[in-house]
């Protein structure tokens, strides 16, 4: 029996896949992404660690199961996340750094201050910001300076795919979000690399999602792996999903919900200008050639749900606790406002600096009232990113698919409902980015067609419709309370840690300019 091997690297975890060629999963394995804190208590993953996981979930989902062979691998991964490999001896030569971690914050208020924003736009689909590659890489030489010598930096993906084949490849949604990538031409930004002191040299090679980018070698047999292998990077999470709901022509839209919560469009690929800059949305090369996307996120959506369930609970609240809370409440609002700003914020208003807040607290709110204003403030800024898309792209949008994680949180999915006044389906679809890997990978190598796996899965849809009155509740809120008091509450410590939130603004900075920001 042949399958389809698919693998996520995911922010909070690791996945693995067997898929049919219909899109059918027979087995699935999962591991929590190893996180641990490096000596100044920033988040890394060791990436020795990260290989054995996947290695132990290949393992798992191979072993008793010597009638299954193998036709290709699909691997996907969080963006920006990257590490330096030695070429020589395929040693890493640091931790992977996390997309979330903010040691860079000084390079990129030092990038911004060296570069022209809006051209960096144009060239890049990014906005600056310290989750990508650049500024990390920077970051690292800082500390050391020859440590992208004889180097490649990979994602998350592309580190897997080089463990197995050996070749050091990635695909343009991941180069994409280095902010050193000109997502047009599909080459490496050399003038913004040489004017940092960084070479070219530390890139691997580029190729389309699903492309060919090695064979698997005799040494993973331990694995249950045979030699000879394709192996594909498929791409960027929250991008890979929309293979697997079908969103590959221009004007669907999809959310994807996890760690982040990131709000995607597929459009006719076309050059950027001011009103694209003036959004804050990002935009990128879609799997399917001559496409492209926007995409706005919360960088803390279902991340900010995490974080309550730690603090209401000595150890971690359950998510049987966690529903029982909010099954305590009735259907109307709390009154209170959240706003997600814990790694600051994200689409239409970029700001690093930015912080999370409650508003409208009261000595009877208890913890579940804190829990679904939690669920109430991503689903707000939600609808914030969702009005910025219709304005730019001149659409709107009574429904709305949403994949990933967070669909699993029925409280949460309605909720989003009436915030969005929006009816939202829910694809029968266990795992959309393990899914949308192995269906880019096998198309592209020949195995299946995704047209045929889009008839198979696209019957049953979980559909979340809003209910009208407590929908207008919703909106009066939204409308006369969290987007009046927004931009306020984001620029709170705009003018005390400068745009980055450089948190020791008196530290001698690193490089020849100073880091408080925009001058």
């Amino acid at each position: 029996m042949s399958r389809l091997l698919s693998i996520d690297v995911g922010t909070t975890h690791i996945k693995a896949g067997l898929y049919r060629f219909d899109g059918t999963l027979t087995h699935i394995a999962r591991e929590k992404t190893p996180y641990q804190k490096d000596e100044q208590g920033y988040p890394v993953i060791d990436p020795a660690h990260l290989w054995q996981n996947v290695a132990g979930l290949i393992k798992e989902l191979l072993r008793n199961n010597d009638d299954i062979t193998i036709a290709a691998i699909g691997v996907a991964s969080m963006a920006e996340t990257g590490v330096f490999v030695d070429r020589k001896t395929g040693k890493e030569k640091t931790a992977f750094i996390p997309w979330f971690s903010q040691c860079s914050t000084r390079e990129a208020a030092w990038i911004e201050q060296q570069t022209d924003p809006f051209e960096q736009f144009v060239t890049t689909g990014l906005h600056n910001s310290y989750k990508y590659g650049l500024p990390k890489m920077l970051w690292l030489k800082g500390r050391d300076s020859q440590i992208d010598n004889g180097a490649v930096w990979l994602s998350a993906a592309d580190y897997i795919v080089y463990k197995l084949t050996g070749e050091e490849v990635t695909d343009y949604t991941l180069a994409a979000r280095t902010y050193a990538f000109q997502i047009y031409e599909k080459r490496w930004h050399t003038k913004l690399l040489s004017h940092f002191g960084v070479n070219v040299s530390p890139f691997p090679r580029t190729l389309p999602s699903g492309e060919l980018a090695g064979l698997t070698k005799d040494w993973h047999a331990k694995l249950g792996l045979s030699k000879g292998i394709p192996v594909a990077v498929a791409g960027h999470d929250h991008v890979c999903a929309a293979m697997a709901i079908g969103a590959v022509t221009p004007g669907k839209v999809y959310a994807s919900s996890g760690t982040a919560e990131t709000l995607i469009g597929i459009c006719e690929k076309g050059k950027l200008g001011k009103k694209e800059y003036q959004s804050g949305l990002t935009f990128g090369n879609h799997l399917k050639d001559g496409l492209s996307f926007w995409m706005g996120n919360i960088p803390n959506s279902g991340g900010a749900i995490e974080w309550i369930r730690d603090i209401l609970d000595e150890k971690q609240l359950t998510y049987q606790s966690m529903s029982a809370l909010l099954n305590e409440l009735k259907e109307i609002p709390t009154g209170i406002l959240f706003f997600p700003y814990l790694s600051g914020s994200g689409a239409p208003h970029n700001n690093a600096a930015s912080k999370g807040a409650f508003i409208g607290l009261e000595r009877g709110h208890e913890r579940a009232h804190l829990m679904k204003a939690v669920l109430e403030g991503t689903s707000f800024q939600l609808r914030t990113i969702k009005e910025t898309a219709a304005f730019i792209t001149g659409q709107s949008w009574k429904d709305l698919i949403i994949v990933g994680g967070g669909t699993n949180n029925v409280h949460w999915m309605a909720i989003k409902a009436n915030v969005l006044n929006c009816m939202l389906s829910v694809p029968n679809v266990e795992e959309a980015t393990l899914l949308g890997a192995a269906m880019i990978a096998g198309e592209r190598l020949g195995f299946c067609k995704a047209d045929e796996i889009h008839q198979n899965i696209s019957g049953d849809m979980k559909v979340y419709k809003p209910e009208k009155t407590v929908a207008t509740d919703y909106n009066n809120i939204y409308l006369n309370g969290y987007k009046a008091i927004a931009d306020g509450t984001r620029s709170l410590y705009q003018n005390r840690s400068g745009e980055y939130g450089c948190e020791d603004t008196t530290q001698e900075c690193l490089y020849a300019e100073p880091c408080s920001g925009k001058s």
